[in-house]
């Protein structure tokens, strides 16, 4: 990886591209800085600090931003809800499957486009039911309309900059801009983790021995947990592809041999980030039409403790493990919805029979799509329950007091970003490679 790395910053192109990203991801934590106007600091911080699980979630994906009540509270969130949604209209309209299967390039921007715009009737919601939520918590300096229209203006603009910025450095930087953008906001976490780790082991009275073992078995857990998720992460089943003799123009090409590469997790961490705010949103809805919900019984109050089990450590154990059944099923059904959406088993099967190849031992057309999507739905199986066991599992033990920044989850999430993120860079390394022998 370091080498990778080293080689990227000898190359101009990809330099570019490298310090592009960082200064897009430095105007991103200026941005988590920058309060929203009319906004009381004092209260704020007194508000926050008796927040709940749900604003600990939030809080941990947007880097802080929302504790700050800053310009990009609102994060990503709302890009992520209207991904979910078009996608999931996508299979039950013909239209918007028609626009995702065979639109190619212009079908891709159309797309893109349909989900900004819901992203931004989103953000408006969000932005009016966190106005509406906080009114009367008095971190307002006051709730007349000119007040709220300035608040909800700016949260829908912060989360506006941050769609521009996810596509900039999706397009002229490097990685995925989304998930950059969650990744920054996680790793910002890291120093509030340190002083975690320090002040177990340092107490009013000295040194703990307890809070040494204690952190010594937080850093190899996690070692461990981070090594399982990059082996996950690269592991992959190779399939052989033979190809016969062929004529192409004037020349008899001989035949050749190679493989399809089939990933262990081919999603990626995109199933782990939709499932978290898929199960998170109920708890979002609930708690802007209703005041203190947190202490209230009843079918909502149930559905909003079962809602923030994954970032609460106040709900009953009966709430954590129902909400972790369901976590796993969501990461499950987006682990095998992206990863067909990404992988077409009988479209993979056509291109091989139509350029003369086929898998050693199964016969072409039919047989050998059915071949591949046996492969891959266990692959799939075995992966996303993998990843769903490492995402549930922090949140079933909770042993200690740590951030919730560096749980299962968020692992995945910084892990899984930063692989992508330097494969990227490697494809950019080999493309330029390419380029210049062929010149």
């Amino acid at each position: 990886m370091f080498k990778t790395i080293k080689n990227a910053l000898k190359t101009p192109d990809v330099r570019k591209r490298i310090l592009y990203t960082l200064l897009l991801i430095v105007v991103f934590r200026l941005g988590c800085y920058i309060t929203v106007p009319g906004v009381n600091s004092i209260t704020l911080s007194e508000a926050m600090n008796s927040g709940n699980g749900i604003s600990g979630l939030i809080d941990m994906i947007s880097g802080g931003a929302f504790s700050r009540f800053s310009v990009f509270a609102m994060s990503i969130s709302p890009y992520i809800t209207a991904s979910i949604v078009i996608q999931l209209l996508g299979m039950i309209i013909p239209s918007l499957e028609r626009l995702t299967k065979e639109g190619g390039e212009e079908g891709r921007k159309k797309i893109n486009k349909y989900t900004k715009m819901l992203t931004l009737v989103l953000a408006l919601i969000e932005a009016i039911g966190l106005f509406v939520s906080y009114r009367n918590s008095g971190i307002f300096i006051n709730t007349e309309f000119l007040t709220g229209a300035l608040v909800v203006i700016s949260l829908v603009a912060g989360t506006s900059i941050l769609m521009w910025l996810g596509d900039e450095i999706t397009n002229k930087g490097i990685g995925n801009g989304i998930s950059m953008i969650i990744f920054v906001g996680i790793i910002s976490g890291l120093p509030s983790f340190i002083t975690t780790l320090w002040n177990l082991m340092i107490t009013g009275d000295g040194f703990s021995t307890t809070g040494l073992l204690v952190s010594i078995g937080i850093i190899i857990g996690a070692i461990i947990l981070v090594s399982g998720v990059i082996f996950v992460q690269q592991a992959e089943r190779r399939i052989p592809v033979q190809y016969s003799k062929k004529v192409v123009g004037r020349k008899m090409v001989g035949a050749q041999s190679t493989h399809i590469p089939l990933k262990l997790a081919m999603a990626g961490v995109m199933p782990i980030i939709f499932a978290s705010s898929f199960l998170t949103f109920p708890a979002m809805i609930i708690q802007i039409f209703v005041n203190d919900i947190a202490s209230q019984t009843g079918f909502l109050a149930g559905l909003y403790k079962f809602s923030i089990a994954t970032s609460s450590s106040s709900v009953g154990i009966g709430y954590s493990i129902g909400n972790a059944i369901v976590y796993l099923v969501l990461i499950m059904a987006f682990t095998f919805f992206y990863t067909y959406a990404t992988f077409n088993p009988a479209e993979v099967s056509n291109n091989i029979k139509k350029n003369g190849g086929f898998i050693p031992g199964i016969r072409a057309g039919k047989p050998t799509t059915d071949y591949l999507s046996s492969i891959i739905s266990k692959l799939t199986i075995f992966g996303g329950f993998f990843l769903a066991v490492i995402a549930i599992l922090p949140m079933l033990l909770r042993f200690t007091s740590l951030n919730i920044a560096f749980g299962g989850t968020s692992i995945l999430i910084v892990v899984g970003v930063a692989l992508e993120t330097v494969q990227q860079l490697e494809s950019q390394l080999v493309m330029r490679h390419y380029k210049g022998f062929l010149e």
